[in-house]
């Protein structure tokens, strides 16, 4: 099974400080963690920014995957692809954009298609679909670095998505080649909010808390299986707060459909958090795969089904 630690990295209450997230990585590393989720606030309480605190820890931690929080809010959707497909191009394709509904921001928002478009989970759609064509526009393959040929890229195979919605216009490609993992992993962490039918169609990972997780593997799977995907396409998650005992979860995930575990940690200090993480995750996490989509069992090269 994945098992991923939670942060929120900061100086506000309830967050851990850059060097506590340090040593925390390091335990987390240590006891094979499938990796790191840093969340972009707590309590409204704004944390630093998770891709910036991502790339710190990844070029410490190397074998650890990242799930970086983002919103729509203030990301202009190429904006956030070119940042988090960076990161993954840097990581050898160990990162994923937990990405949450939110407003527009200042960029898209002045051309947008339909300015009286509102509703948060439709935006949420169009703007998971968006970054994952990006991160797909610009393959691997065309990267050629032929010095006998003088050619450094096949631009025929470099293409713009030419997207127009209700909230955004992205034109691309993006100016840089995808990951060794395909893309970056999409992850929605608010299936009553979003919606099943509107998740099924573009996440690969969804995080659900505990409290809720009754029911959420019938509900992904059936509304996987109505947009043309299998289960095996999407890891079910279940976040966890308070008192953790491995033994239980050992039986209890395979009774709920649960893949994998996301330790929350918030309102903890960092010796705490330590004995957590070196108490709970050797007991559950599984084999580290050569990208985060294998360690998570997911296709490493995956259609956009958007």
């Amino acid at each position: 099974m994945t098992v991923f630690v939670e942060l929120a990295v900061g100086e506000s209450a309830g967050q851990v400080s850059v060097s506590a997230a340090d040593a925390i990585a390091r335990v987390a590393q240590s006891v094979n963690a499938s990796g790191i989720r840093l969340v972009d606030e707590v309590d409204s309480l704004r944390t630093i920014d998770s891709s910036i605190v991502g790339s710190y820890l990844a070029g410490r931690y190397g074998h650890l995957g990242y799930l970086i929080d983002a919103r729509t809010t203030h990301n202009a959707p190429y904006n956030l692809a070119r940042r988090v497909l960076s990161l993954d191009r840097a990581t050898d394709g160990r990162v994923g954009v937990v990405l949450a509904p939110g407003e527009g921001d200042e960029v898209s928002d002045a051309t947008t298609p339909d300015p009286q478009a509102s509703d948060t989970s439709e935006r949420w759609v169009e703007y998971a679909d968006i970054v994952s064509r990006l991160w797909e526009s610009f393959p691997r393959a065309a990267l050629l670095g032929d010095q006998e040929r003088a050619t450094f890229v096949d631009d025929t195979l470099i293409a713009p998505i030419n997207h127009e919605g209700r909230f955004y216009r992205v034109a691309g490609p993006l100016d840089g080649p995808a990951s060794v993992q395909g893309r970056p992993v999409v992850v929605a962490a608010d299936p009553d909010a979003l919606g099943w039918s509107r998740i099924a169609a573009v996440a690969d990972v969804v995080i659900v808390e505990r409290n809720n997780i009754d029911g959420a593997d019938a509900a992904l799977s059936g509304a996987l299986h109505s947009v043309g995907r299998r289960r095996s396409d999407v890891a079910l998650l279940a976040r966890l707060t308070g008192a953790v005992s491995a033994v239980e979860l050992k039986q209890w995930a395979p009774d709920n459909g649960v893949d994998g575990f996301v330790l929350a940690t918030s309102g903890r200090d960092e010796a705490a958090i330590v004995d957590l993480v070196r108490d709970v995750v050797p007991q559950l996490a599984g084999p580290i795969g050569r990208t985060l989509r294998s360690t998570l069992a997911l296709r490493e090269s995956a259609e956009v089904f958007a």
